[in-house]
C-alpha cells in the first residue's frame, strides 16, 4: 500500500518560497502511470489542486498557481518537492500530497498523505 509523508516548515514569511517534501513510502514514484499530485485547503474553504508531476517527470501546474508553482522528484529518495513562491498570507492553508492514475480536481487519488499545515505570516 502507498503511504505519502508530507514535511516542511509550519511558519513562512511573506514573499518567501515554501518548500515541501513528499516522501513516498510502499511503492515508487517511477511507477508507470502514476502521477503524484499536491493539492491545499485554505481554512474555511474547499480542496484546491496545484499542480502534479508525473512517473517520467513531467510536470502539470493549475493555471492560476503556475507562475509561482514548481515540483521536482529525487528517485534516489522516492521524493518529490513542491514549491510555491513568493507566498502571501492568502496562501495559508493544510498542504497534502496525494498518489494514484489520474490527476487534477477530481481529487480521485489512491493515496494521500495526512497533509501539514503551513501559515504564511511576518
Amino acid at each position: 500500500q502507498v503511504q505519502l509523508q508530507e514535511s516542511g516548515p509550519g511558519l513562512v514569511k511573506p514573499s518567501q518560497t515554501l518548500s515541501l517534501t513528499c516522501t513516498v513510502s510502499g511503492g515508487s514514484i517511477t511507477t508507470n502511470g502514476y502521477y503524484w499530485n499536491w493539492i491545499r485547503q485554505p481554512p474555511g474553504k474547499g480542496l484546491e489542486w496545484m499542480g502534479a508531476i508525473t512517473y517520467s517527470g513531467s510536470t502539470y501546474y493549475s493555471p492560476s498557481l503556475k507562475s509561482r508553482t514548481s515540483i521536482s522528484r529525487d528517485t534516489s529518495k522516492n521524493q518529490f518537492t513542491p514549491q510555491l513562491g513568493p507566498v502571501t498570507p492568502e496562501d495559508t492553508a493544510v498542504y497534502y500530497c496525494a498518489g494514484g492514475d489520474t490527476f487534477g480536481r477530481s481529487y480521485n487519488f489512491d493515496s494521500w498523505g495526512q497533509g501539514t499545515p503551513v501559515t504564511v505570516s511576518s
